[in-house]
């Protein structure tokens, strides 16, 4: 990627976007953010196979990118399938199917995009395809994860076979970040059947049954010089931690991810094994919905927030993998977190003050968790140890990993949720608490966030931005039916057959994009 510092010219306009995108995009001198070539890792060996075990996979199982959800999805759509940008390892974007971004104004984008690429079916990829590939998530028909962060494209159009233009209802600075993302990888145009996949990925769909497995062989024409390495990829879920953690220490698959901090003494122990650790801003997260039941009563949320003993939850449930959460989805590697928040406490004595406002000493309320939502058995026991101390009776209701993120998960009056990380503040407010956000689990609606989500987008002053995502984290932390204790430390367990891996902060395996990096041992 060309840095625009070591080249003259540069106007004040573009030096602005440049200060806002530090540690994220930078634009040169043209305001074009132009691609690096890719680095491979010393002596890779071309061949094998590679068995990766998920802890989800459920009959929602999808190759669609506009409905993927989990991380099977995420890494199906990085295997089948190329977007605009990707992401590295610093969270800043890289040029993929797209050779070059120009804005002037951070709301109209003029994409290069790549020659000489092709769909697994042979077919050229074009204009069309991104025109409509991004459209296809404002249509509601589709059924887009991320509808909420389409809606910001006012347009995109086509001016030739090799360029798109982008026109946003408002500027946005981060939108070569957004577009690395795995929602927004690009199909074929006109695609409406997703039994197999067909893009311009590293690897062909062999075979897809959902809830069941993932096979995809090397792409022998891909557009990427030398890559992918490997010959076979297998994709499952094995829903139950220590049987996953069981067959990666037996051998029987190569890399596993949600390993419980529990299990990371074995995984460091095992000779064959290696463990991988990543900050970032993974959460599971308490999901009180506002619209249901006694959540309609503000105080409650309230109260149920002061029976967070974060600290507990950090030793015991984390073995101290993690950092504190104070209730604002923005973790504190985040250059945009807000330290000035102050923390809330663990006092049920105030939570009982509040509890008792809401009418709920007398109940017994049921919570949901599962071991689909990292971490949130151990979460739901120890608030309820924490609810008897203020008088409320909490009944756990543990249910299956199977079919939890499509019959639970934002369903229950109270229940656990889990995020994984987004590689911008923008990204997580827009899809998790923007009033028409489809994944606001709480149903939390506050008009005076959403102004300042917008307003937030298009300020290229630093600071100024800064203060107001200040704003909408204060906003969150005290209004919202959202409880996030801790920000997870990513923990991966994977063979030492494996080679060129490496920790991400977007997630795991690589952020997701790990099929066409590594490389394994003969």
């Amino acid at each position: 990627m060309t840095d625009s510092t070591s080249l003259p010219g540069a106007c004040s306009r573009r030096d602005a976007l440049r200060s806002l995108l530090a540690g994220s995009v930078a634009l040169s001198a043209g305001g074009i953010l132009v691609g690096s070539a890719h680095a491979a890792a010393a002596q890779p060996r071309k061949g094998g196979r590679m068995t990766i075990a998920t802890q989800s996979s459920s009959s929602a199982d999808t190759l669609d990118p506009a409905k993927a959800g989990l991380s099977t999805d995420y890494l199906r759509a990085h295997m089948f399938y190329n977007g605009l940008t990707t992401l590295d390892a610093h969270l800043a974007p890289q040029m993929a199917l797209a050779e070059a971004f120009e804005t002037d104004d951070a709301l109209t984008w003029t994409v290069r995009l790549r020659k000489g690429v092709v769909f697994h079916d042979g077919k050229p990829f074009t204009s069309a395809d991104v025109v409509y590939s991004l459209n296809r998530h404002k249509l509601p028909a589709t059924g887009s994860k991320v509808k909420s962060v389409a809606q910001q494209f006012a347009s995109v159009t086509a001016v030739d076979p090799l360029t798109v233009r982008i026109v946003l209802e408002g500027a946005n600075a981060d939108l070569p970040v957004i577009l690395a993302t795995a929602n927004f990888v690009i199909v074929k145009d006109g695609a409406t059947s997703f039994d197999t996949a067909v893009g311009t990925g590293a690897f062909l769909c062999k075979e897809f049954t959902p809830g069941v497995r993932t096979v995809a062989v090397r792409n022998p024409y891909y557009w990427k010089a030398g890559l992918p390495y490997l010959d076979e990829i297998v994709l499952f879920g094995i829903p139950d931690e220590s049987a996953r953690v069981n067959a990666l220490l037996s051998g029987d698959v190569d890399w596993i991810n949600d390993v419980n901090p529990r299990s990371a003494k074995r995984v460091r122990e095992e000779p064959r094994a290696a463990l991988l650790e990543a900050k970032s801003g993974l959460y599971t997260d308490l999901i009180i919905r506002k619209d249901l039941g006694v959540g309609r009563h503000p105080d409650f949320a309230t109260g149920m927030k002061y029976l967070i003993d974060r600290e507990q939850i950090k030793r015991a449930a984390f073995r101290g993998y993690a950092d504190l959460g104070n209730d604002q989805p923005i973790a504190p590697s985040n250059r945009f977190y807000f330290a000035g928040l102050p923390q809330r406490p663990y006092d049920p004595e105030r939570a009982r003050f509040h509890l008792k406002r809401a009418g709920v000493l007398d109940l017994e309320l049921p919570v949901v968790c599962s071991v689909a939502a990292t971490g949130s058995v151990d979460m739901a026991m120890l608030l309820q140890q924490s609810a008897y101390k203020a008088g409320l009776k909490l009944k756990v209701k543990r249910v299956s990993a199977d079919g939890y993120w499509s019959n639970h998960w934002n369903k229950s009056p109270m229940g656990f949720g889990n995020v994984n990380p987004r590689p911008s503040a923008d990204m997580v407010f827009t899809q998790f608490f923007k009033s028409d956000a489809p994944w606001n689990g709480s149903a939390w609606k506050n008009e005076r966030f959403d102004q300042l989500l917008v307003s937030a987008r298009a300020e290229t002053d630093e600071a100024k931005r800064k203060l107001m995502y200040a704003d909408m984290q204060t906003l969150v932390h005290q209004h919202c039916g959202v409880g996030i204790p801790v920000f997870i430390t990513i923990l991966e367990g994977l063979s030492k057959r494996v080679k060129g891996a490496s920790s991400h902060p977007l997630g795991s395996f690589m952020g997701y994009n790990c099929p066409e990096q590594v490389w394994v041992d003969a």
